[in-house]
């Protein structure tokens, strides 16, 4: 039985284009990291006429260091050496900007809430991975500042600039499982302070995209799976413990972060004005959540335990327009299956973050 059925109607790979064989298993951090910093042919051919530098703001999360790590690989690669790569956070941890300086990424402490923002690098080219969702329903201003007024400072610093911008599927409201998964063009109806705030980040850079020629594009982000965190991660992590697994919210969809790291950087070739180019980013399966519970189970020769009895309707992405674009992910599903119960047999780390992505009511 396979893991997942693909999203009806998934279009077939580009002609020209080959599936690429998944590479070997990333057998610690160290190789995970390397995995993470090795750019495609692809993103080497994109960002080779790159106008200008780059800043990746919010860099310090949880994707933020391996896309430096990847934009720098790149533009090496491509003979752009000449272009900066600005990691901007605020870098309380002091060793992992450290870490960034010796890969050749600039890191720029900065605190883009209080800072003047006249005070970052001018760049032509930005990434904004900036976000506020855990704790969003006890402090949901909090989450509006971040999500929703911050943009507007951006946007105002880098008119001139392309932006690729992070927001989430969460924009979109639960769909039908049977269905292919909200599209781009569909109506977007957000659930709970997390979900409105985000949308009210794509309004806002929407706003200095038609206003004043921002040229934009917004990446819709659900899941990415790293191994050290993602919704893999957690389903593993509570087959591995001997906990069930809530199937409540019964399906979903995942996609490698070098993937998603590679596509938001390619993205910065379409931005657009002054309509946003607007792009589901996930893997082409709806995944089983009791399914996957089942595999982890196999992989740790333990009972799948699991609570609840499926929704019919869950937080879905088509996200078919970015695989005709940009090919599909390199590591498919079944391999970040196989990869998680290897990362997490062999006692490697994990973030301790979870996704909570079986959370229905938008209440982070």
């Amino acid at each position: 039985m396979s893991v997942a059925h693909p999203h009806p109607p998934t279009p077939p790979a580009p002609p020209d284009r080959h599936l690429p064989a998944s590479p070997a298993f990333p057998d610690g951090e160290d190789a995970l990291e390397a995995l993470l910093a090795t750019p495609s042919p692809g993103l080497v051919a994109d960002l080779a006429d790159l106008d200008g530098d780059l800043v990746i703001l919010g860099a310090g999360g949880k994707m933020g260091p391996s896309l430096a790590r990847l934009a720098r690989r790149a533009l090496d690669a491509a003979g752009r050496a000449d272009l900066a790569v600005h990691a901007v956070s605020r870098w309380t941890d002091r060793a992992a900007a450290d870490r960034l300086a010796a890969d050749g990424v600039t890191p720029v402490p900065f605190d883009l809430l209080d800072g003047d923002p006249a005070a970052l690098p001018d760049a032509g080219n930005v990434v904004f991975m900036v976000g506020a969702k855990f704790g969003s329903a006890g402090d949901p201003a909090h989450a509006w500042a971040v999500n929703s007024a911050l943009p507007d400072r951006v946007a105002r610093r880098y008119r001139g600039a392309r932006v690729s911008a992070f927001s989430t599927g969460n924009v979109y409201p639960l769909v039908t499982t049977a269905s292919a998964g909200s599209a781009e063009g569909d109506p977007v109806g957000p659930v709970g302070e997390y979900a409105m705030s985000c949308l009210g980040r794509e309004r806002v850079f929407g706003h200095h995209s038609a206003a004043h020629g921002l040229r934009l594009a917004v990446i819709r982000l659900n899941y990415a799976v790293d191994l050290r965190y993602g919704v893999l991660a957690d389903i593993a992590s509570a087959v591995h413990s001997g906990h069930p697994v809530d199937v409540t919210t019964g399906h979903l969809n995942a996609v490698w972060q070098g993937y998603a790291n590679e596509v938001a950087l390619r993205a910065l070739r379409h931005a657009t004005a002054p309509e946003p180019f607007v792009l589901n980013l996930t893997g082409p399966e709806t995944a089983s959540v009791r399914r996957l519970t089942q595999l982890f189970a196999d992989a740790f020769d333990t009972p799948a335990e699991t609570v609840g009895a499926e929704s019919g309707t869950a937080l879905l992405s088509d996200a078919s327009l970015c695989h005709a674009l940009f090919g599909y992910p390199d590591v498919p599903l079944r391999t970040l299956v196989s990869w998680q119960a290897e990362w997490i047999r062999r006692g490697h780390p994990l973030s301790g973050k979870p996704t909570k992505f079986q959370v229905r009511d938008g209440r982070f």
